[in-house]
């Protein structure tokens, strides 16, 4: 059996609660936001020590490493993670359409990095298929691939030069952009690309790295496509060529697929019980090279390797700064890509292990290290997939796992890069699709987010045909705008309803779903989810009317009624003025319609004189038509609604044009006879009424705290209780 609790309280507007429970004034306010300013502005030893372990996390969570419980679980996951990104390094910079080497490169530097500046613990960056694809397609633009060039030749080296600058450039330019953006404090702009855009993106896109692939692992020589339509151009070519087919690269293919594709099988259904995922793609890539070796397949067979892999560290130089102006474009879309993919992920495990992400100091992470890495001739990085997956189930618990990673990728540059010199390029190319395979399994969650929301599934639907039909670029772009549209249509579209009161209690629900609450008589209590601006003025006056029974009719009949009245008047205080009679006046008009402001239809004013000086002035029957109009008013005022109570708890924002249609409606009830009253704003809120004028056509002393203050408050005029207080039975 529940219980019920009686609260007795006073009815609260909003200046009676101020009064009473309000902030200090503007004066204290202002003082304290100096001191604020002053204390930011001060320099001390603790505020250095403390703006270091700010933004560079390293200095905050290494002294609090527990070394015995998480060495293991990093060192084993690093290692594992390191194995994997040698040959995922080498074949994301075929997507780039740049030399291996710097796929590795590019998996060495942002990971020493990230694990100095970065907050995701299971974070696991590098090279990423997404990203190298939309760089490559800038980097195919600015510097296309001649079909017949040499590459033992001197311009093949001049050629590869000019196309890891532009690379480098983008990635300069990338990081330049996530520095800005974390000045701002632009880290927000992430959940701009919801998970349904980013889910269908990420599908669509490894269609188009499927798609470019397919020439590499059927032996075919063919220019890279890039721009509008370009998965159709790039499949068009290969059907068209398809009689050109290398047969050995595309047995290699099919060999090296059939041994991928069951192996990650393997690992992903068994990833509870290995210690470590299997290695599948550096054994691939060794047992690959090693048979390329032996049987000279380049030279029997035509077989493109990945030739000359330089040992050593790279040295530092200039991206090709020339070409910034050319790739701004295209760079903002992979900055964008980059970093929400980034977060996305860290923020799903940083949930997972009950840790939280910073997503400011997540673009100061990836920001510098896309800036100093460009300057190691690497290109766009970011948060991987696969990668971070493998790093968590492997037992990552930090980012020291980040060390061990690059110490991998370290030893291969410095000692074993070379020995890769005769590895077949179609084995890149199946570990490339190989890779992508979580992101083609994205379509089983299709059936699930259409029984959720299905204006999420047309989100992804949308965003997936773009990417795939358009190009990676513009499919983005498409996504978000569609997937912003459909958020301006829910706003422009919200439900208003009619509230109606559950007995014995202050809760005021929906009539539409709570069929056991009851209306207040007399009282309309209308709740509208969602702001009220320029884009749904029209369509909340509309709901607002019709609920009303507010037509253009019914207000002109009023306004002709009221006109009427007061000529009446007019004409009886003249004939009252002219016979030298004093004229006593009163109103009918009861104190719970005094809105600071003459009433227009209720609280209609009806001049009337005692019996003796009508018989006086011979005006009877003025008297008694005065008298009949007045009670015919008052009856249908009793039979329809007399006030209005807007619960505004759902409004979170009131624009100009809101706050303007706020006054007109106003005047519009008032003169129907109807009394507007406000209830749950919120501060913007009433201070956009406030500064609207609002206030010159309605009494500040209707605006209430909660719906059943103002509930309580007319009822209380109707019956004139002593007391002020109310009872709410919970």
């Amino acid at each position: 059996m529940s219980a019920s609790v009686a609260v007795y309280r006073g009815v609260y507007t909003e200046d009676r609660f101020k009064q009473a429970y309000g902030s200090e004034d503007s004066a204290n306010g202002s003082l304290r936001l100096r001191d604020k300013l002053a204390g930011k502005c001060r320099c001390s030893t603790r505020a250095f020590l403390h703006l270091l372990r700010e933004r560079v996390p390293i200095f905050k969570w290494l002294p609090r490493y527990r070394l015995k419980k998480w060495i293991v679980g990093d060192t084993i996951a690093g290692l594992t993670v390191g194995v994997l990104h040698i040959p995922q390094g080498m074949a994301f910079a075929l997507l780039t359409s740049v030399a291996p080497i710097f796929g590795l490169y590019t998996s060495f530097f942002p990971v020493i990095l990230y694990m100095l500046f970065g907050t995701g613990r299971h974070v696991s960056t590098g090279t990423f298929a997404v990203v190298s694809l939309m760089t490559g397609s800038v980097v195919e633009q600015l510097v296309p691939s001649p079909l017949d060039l040499n590459s033992s030749s001197s311009e093949a080296a001049d050629f590869e030069a000019q196309r890891i600058g532009v690379a480098s450039a983008v990635a300069l330019l990338s990081g330049i952009l996530m520095l800005c953006m974390c000045g701002l404090q632009l880290g927000f702009l992430s959940t701009y690309l919801s998970e349904p855009i980013v889910k269908a993106f990420t599908s669509a896109a490894a269609f188009h790295v499927t798609i470019s692939q397919l020439q590499s692992m059927l032996g075919l020589r063919l220019p890279r496509h890039t721009g509008t339509f370009s998965l159709f151009k790039t499949l068009a070519s290969v059907m068209e060529n398809l009689p050109h087919t290398n047969m050995a690269e595309l047995l290699i293919s099919l060999v090296c697929l059939a041994v991928l594709v069951p192996v990650k099988e393997i690992n992903r259904r068994y990833r509870q019980r290995l210690c470590t995922p299997i290695p599948v793609e550096i054994l691939t890539v060794i047992l690959a090279t090693g048979v390329a070796y032996a049987s000279s397949l380049d030279s029997s067979y035509n077989i493109e390797i990945v030739g000359h892999i330089p040992a050593g560290f790279p040295r530092p130089q200039m991206p090709a700064l020339h070409t910034l102006p050319d790739i701004a474009g295209d760079t903002v879309a992979i900055t964008f890509v980059g970093y929400a993919v980034s977060v996305s992920l860290a923020m799903i495990y940083a949930d997972k292990h009950g840790y939280s992400i910073q997503p400011n100091q997540e673009l100061l992470a990836h920001g510098i290290s896309n800036t100093i890495s460009s300057f190691f001739t690497c290109f766009p990085s970011s948060a991987t997939l696969a990668t971070t997956n493998i790093l968590e189930s492997a037992g990552g618990h930090t980012q020291l796992s980040g060390l061990f990673t690059s110490l991998v990728v370290l030893i291969v540059l410095l000692l074993i890069g070379p020995l890769f010199y005769f590895l077949p390029k179609a084995v890149l190319a199946c570990i490339n699709v190989t890779s992508l395979r979580q992101m083609f399994l994205q379509f089983q969650d299709l059936p699930e987010l259409w029984r959720i929301s299905r204006i999420d599934f047309m989100v992804w639907v949308v965003t997936w045909l773009s990417v795939v039909v358009l190009n990676v670029d513009l499919g983005l772009a498409i996504g978000v705008v569609f997937s912003m549209m459909t958020v301006i249509c829910r706003t422009q579209r919200a439900n208003c309803s009619v509230l109606g009161r559950a007995s014995n209690t202050e809760l005021y629900r929906p009539l539409e779903n709570h069929s056991k609450c009851y209306e207040v008589p007399g009282v309309k209590i209308l709740t509208y989810n969602g702001p009220i601006y320029y884009g749904n003025r029209s369509f909340f006056r509309e709901e607002i009317s019709r609920l009303l029974g507010l037509t253009p009719e019914k207000i002109r009949s009023w306004e002709k009624a009221r006109k009427a009245l007061e000529k009446r008047e007019r004409e009886a205080a003249v004939n009252t003025v002219e016979r030298g009679i004093t004229n006593t006046s009163f109103s009918l008009e009861n104190e719970f319609f005094k809105s600071g402001e003459k009433s227009l239809c209720c609280g209609l004013r009806w001049t009337a004189v005692s019996m003796d000086v009508v018989s006086k002035t011979a005006n009877i029957t003025a008297y008694f038509l005065g008298r009949l109009f007045f009670l015919c008013c008052a009856e249908t005022a009793e039979s329809d609604v007399q006030a209005v109570v807007i619960d505004c708890s759902s409004v979170i924002f009131v624009d100009v044009a809101g706050a303007r249609l706020f006054t007109q409606m106003c005047t519009e009830c008032q003169k129907v006879g109807i009394y507007v009253f406000l209830a749950n704003c919120n501060e913007s809120v009433l201070k956009m009424l406030t500064s609207s004028g609002l206030m010159n056509y309605m009494n500040p002393q209707h605006i209430f705290v909660t719906v059943h203050d103002a509930v309580m408050y007319i009822q209380q005029q109707k019956e004139k209780p002593l007391e002020n207080t109310t009872t709410v039975w919970v």
